[in-house]
């Protein structure tokens, strides 16, 4: 069982490492996207009064200064606070938000476990009373996450599924597929809080198992510990399969859609992209269309 559970999770995090990498690489290789042309851009000089830089007749001969933290700021209360959901649907928010919260610190709390265990590796004393102030901060930062996520997701996912089957508006959007989503999360996350409860309340069998697997020394743990090992890798795997990767690729809606404000101007590596557009052939017909050709030809 010690050895199924480290190749399982050694498994569950080089796959979801490489599946999300191929997803981001074939999205970052698609065809430069439609201009939105929405004003004012997050990023301009002039954004609070709705300025733009083709206010200047010349504009293609300035250089041009982004503000990209204004950009990274409003992502990160996006992602803290969802204040869209909160603003449009507030009685949706209320199961969303701790799903949500729960969801982005179980990871957190995963993580921790990793470098908790690594720092238990190169000799410091990872514990409440630890002499080492890294080894508190670390402590409670690993106790922290992990309970408050095991409760916020739990609550999150029974609450999504409750409102998903009650409210028609809702009922209508979801599948089977979205309902199964909320019951394994749900178990992920309860069963991280029963071994808390029950079995583990500092936590510490969790950060043995990783230094475990970081000096290739696999330890016995806890059937209820295990449970939750083999849920939550199960889930990693799961992951890059669900609508969950819009956790990474929100940025590049933003930045390189949403916000994108490139001139395209002569001899620009924008202007190259399109150019390389034109080279492609159309499949289809119509009267104007000819099938085969180029669109340049066309």
């Amino acid at each position: 069982m010690n050895v199924f559970l480290a190749i399982l999770t050694y498994f569950s995090y080089i796959f979801i490492v490489a599946a999300y990498g191929a997803k981001i690489v074939k999205y970052l290789r698609l065809p430069t996207h439609l201009r939105w042309e929405l004003y004012p851009v997050i990023h301009e000089e002039k954004y609070q009064y709705g300025g733009s830089y083709y206010e200047h007749l010349d504009w293609w001969t300035r250089v041009r200064t982004k503000n990209h933290a204004r950009g990274i700021a409003y992502l990160l209360k996006e992602y803290f606070i969802l204040g869209d959901y909160l603003k449009n649907y507030a009685s949706y928010w209320l199961a969303l938000y701790p799903w949500h919260i729960g969801f982005i610190l179980i990871i957190t709390f995963h993580i921790l476990c990793f470098f908790g265990a690594l720092a238990m590796v190169l000799g410091v004393n990872v514990s409440a009373g630890s002499p080492d102030a890294s080894g508190s901060v670390l402590y409670y930062a690993i106790l922290l996450t992990g309970v408050i996520s095991f409760v916020t997701g739990a609550i999150g996912s029974a609450g999504l599924f409750i409102k998903r089957m009650l409210d028609r508006n809702l009922r209508v959007y979801a599948s089977l597929l979205t309902f199964f989503i909320y019951i394994f999360t749900l178990v992920v996350f309860v069963s991280g809080f029963y071994s808390w409860y029950f079995v583990d309340p500092d936590l510490a069998e969790y950060r043995e198992f990783w230094v475990g697997l970081i000096t290739l020394h696999f330890i016995h743990v806890e059937p209820a510990t295990a449970a939750h090992i083999v849920l939550f890798d199960l889930f990693l795997i799961y992951l890059p399969f669900t609508r969950s990767l819009h956790y990474v690729t929100r940025f590049f809606v933003f930045f390189l859609i949403r916000w994108d404000d490139e001139p395209n101007v002569r001899g620009s590596e924008l202007e190259k992209r399109l150019l390389d557009l034109f080279d492609q052939k159309t499949t289809w017909s119509a009267p104007h269309i000819h099938t085969g050709k180029k669109w340049s030809e066309q």
